[in-house]
């Protein structure tokens, strides 16, 4: 369930597909909802030894901070961020 999470964790940020592409290859013949390690670490480490997925761009990234500055100020502080990031 949590493997798109893991994979963004790790700076890749495929697609919806890519990422349902990467699950078939690491995921048992019969889905348990579970990845083994000794699967996942072989196709990820390929993964990011080839960057397979580009990164965010920094305009969507940027926009996206702006976004979530209401007040126009250029900065979002600890705490907004920290709120948006756990209860967002």
């Amino acid at each position: 369930r949590e493997i798109g999470s893991v994979v963004r964790s790790l700076g890749c940020f495929p697609t919806e597909a890519e990422l349902h592409e990467l699950l078939a290859k690491v995921e048992e013949e019969e889905p348990t909802g579970y990845i083994h390690l000794e699967k996942f670490l072989p196709v990820m480490t390929k993964v990011l030894l080839d960057r397979s997925y580009r990164p965010i761009p920094e305009d969507v990234l940027l926009h996206a901070f702006e976004v979530l500055d209401e007040n126009k100020c250029g900065y979002i502080t600890k705490e907004k961020l920290v709120k948006y990031l756990t209860e967002e």
